[in-house]
């Protein structure tokens, strides 16, 4: 289990045999090499060498794959060691948690809707 953390040195993800989790354990994506894809199977982006989920600003266009099934929940450790010290990003690279955190925001299918 590798943890991911956000360009701020926050531990926000987990990886752990070729699927991302979020903190609270929830399935966030799968990876397919380093490349990561969304449980509907879109491209997120790339895991870099300093455990962060990274996109270039103008992502490539790269099919939508077929969805694994969903795999167990992992039982989550109660924290992780601190980050590594993480350079500052090029111009041309995002950090997908920072810019786009309603992309890695799981919400329940059963959870009832707003009234």
């Amino acid at each position: 289990m590798q943890p991911i953390y956000r360009s701020d040195g926050e531990w926000v993800a987990v990886y752990d045999s070729g699927n991302l989790f979020n903190a609270d354990g929830e399935w966030i994506g799968f990876a397919r090499g380093r490349d990561i894809y969304d449980p509907s199977g879109l491209y997120l982006g790339f895991l870099s060498d300093d455990r962060r989920l990274l996109r270039k600003r103008m992502p490539p266009e790269k099919p939508r794959l077929k969805v694994p099934n969903r795999p167990e929940r992992p039982a989550m450790p109660a924290n992780m060691p601190l980050s590594p010290m993480l350079r500052a990003l090029p111009h041309h690279y995002v950090d997908m948690f920072e810019e786009y955190p309603e992309r890695l925001t799981f919400i329940s299918d059963t959870r009832p809707d707003m009234e």
